[in-house]
């Protein structure tokens, strides 16, 4: 659907304003298609995050979640926020390093770390490793023993609580490719190996429930579950854990149909019920680690796109096309995920009918938004999609020998480039001849 947008944000000219910057001018100096961040609202959502857990006095790290959206630009700005990262990849670390952002503040994430991810890790002197399954632990300690190194390490464990989410990214259940099965002794069997190993440091745990969760409940659960393992711990083997990493998933508002909990109530419920659930159980309280990325990013991402043909099918859709689309933002085709959108040059005219807003890939299912309203698009107007910051440029693609479009920041109404444009002697510049 088209979005009604404050009056404040549309200047004099009818044009939607971005971190204070006029839509069309970036438009214009940066070329379609365009993603922009507004830097503000990151810090806003990160101040959230810092404000929720400091009224609630009790010790925190807000590690970002890098898969959403990560570039050099990124992890300078959460170095100058003071905030942690996770990384995924050797690509994210790497590109982390390269933005001489503090090791000491990465999680290393992954379900099939390879001895080459996981060698620059501890050579980079990586804060914490997360160790997803058994062949992780064995290759990590042949890794360790090779260097002469120790490292902290956390176990990620899947508690089986599902959060209400897309099939494709629940992520806690039982049956998954991700961390230690609780239920078959797999995180018993893992902890007695991690907690004996003299180079590894176990600090705690490790568990992710899902995405865009919009419930409290979840992680009520997930926080019973891990608590009563680590009482186990404790009584078993007198290991105090210190730290209890709750993982992400905080769900955002894309459309109007989006009911979230807000960053405070939900942190406000966590907090408690962990001091409720250490108390009870007998064990020291440990520091509350979260892993937003979503939440951080998602609603501070703009997609600017220009339009192109239109179509209209007698009996069926009108169709508007723009010079972008799943390869840029695969989401809808992916997980049918659903935006907002507006002509960002016609900002405040009346919706006149419902579009089909599709790309220009050779793909029947290249659909940005069904049924969007609209004014009638004119050729070579400004499209803009709401809430794209996550999960749309990380997974961007060449599909069809596109170019990646380029990444703006913008704050208090000035813009700075962040990821040049793709030019096509980039796509051939991996190329071999025969």
């Amino acid at each position: 659907m088209s979005r009604q947008v404050e009056q404040e944000l549309i200047n004099q000219n009818n044009h939607l304003m971005i971190g204070g910057v006029d839509s069309v001018k970036l438009a214009n100096d940066y070329g379609t298609p365009l993603v922009v961040y507004d830097v503000h609202k990151i810090k806003k959502q990160l101040n959230l995050f810092k404000q929720a857990f400091e009224k609630n006095n009790v010790d925190y790290v807000i590690s970002y979640a890098s898969k959403a959206f990560s570039c050099i630009a990124m992890y300078q700005l959460l170095k100058n926020e003071k905030v942690h990262s996770d990384v995924v990849s050797g690509g994210e670390l790497y590109v982390a390093h390269k933005a001489d952002f503090p090791m000491n503040n990465i999680s290393f994430h992954g379900n099939n770390k390879t001895y080459q991810e996981l060698s620059m890790a501890v050579d980079y002197q990586v804060g914490l490793i997360i160790v997803d399954n058994f062949n992780e632990i064995d290759l990590l300690n042949q890794i360790l023993e090779e260097k002469n190194q120790t490292i902290n390490v956390l176990m990620r464990v899947t508690p089986g609580v599902e959060a209400h989410t897309h099939e494709y990214i629940s992520t806690g259940q039982t049956d998954s490719k991700f961390g230690f099965d609780l239920e078959s002794g797999q995180v018993e069997q893992a902890f007695k190996l991690l907690n004996k190993s003299k180079r590894i440091n176990l600090k705690g745990i490790h568990a992710h429930i899902g995405s865009q969760i919009f419930a409290y409940e979840g992680f009520e659960q997930e926080i019973k579950v891990l608590i009563d393992v680590l009482a186990n711990w404790k009584k078993e083997s007198n290991f105090d854990a210190d730290i209890l990493n709750l993982g992400g998933g905080f769900g955002i508002k894309y459309t109007a149909d989006d009911q979230p909990i807000s960053i405070d109530q939900v942190i406000q419920k966590i907090t408690a019920e962990i001091k409720i659930q250490t108390k009870e159980q007998e064990i020291k309280m440990p520091s509350i680690w979260i892993e937003p990325g979503r939440s951080i990013v998602g609603e501070a991402g703009y997609s600017l796109y220009r339009t192109g043909s239109t179509k209209s099918v007698p009996n069926g859709h009108n169709y508007v096309a723009v010079d972008g689309g799943m390869g840029d933002n695969i989401r809808p085709a992916l997980y049918q995920a659903k935006y907002e959108a507006s002509l960002a040059n016609r900002i405040n005219e009346k919706d006149e009918k419902t579009y089909e807003l599709v790309g220009k890939y050779c793909e029947s299912g290249d659909i940005l938004i069904h049924d969007l309203k609209l004014p009638i698009p004119n050729l070579n107007d400004l499209v803009v999609v709401y809430d794209t910051g996550a999960y749309g440029y990380s997974m961007a693609s060449n599909y069809n020998l596109n170019l990646k479009p380029a990444v703006v920041f913008v704050e208090n109404g000035k813009s700075q480039l962040v990821i040049k444009r793709q030019s096509f002697e980039d796509l051939v510049s991996l190329d071999l001849s025969l």
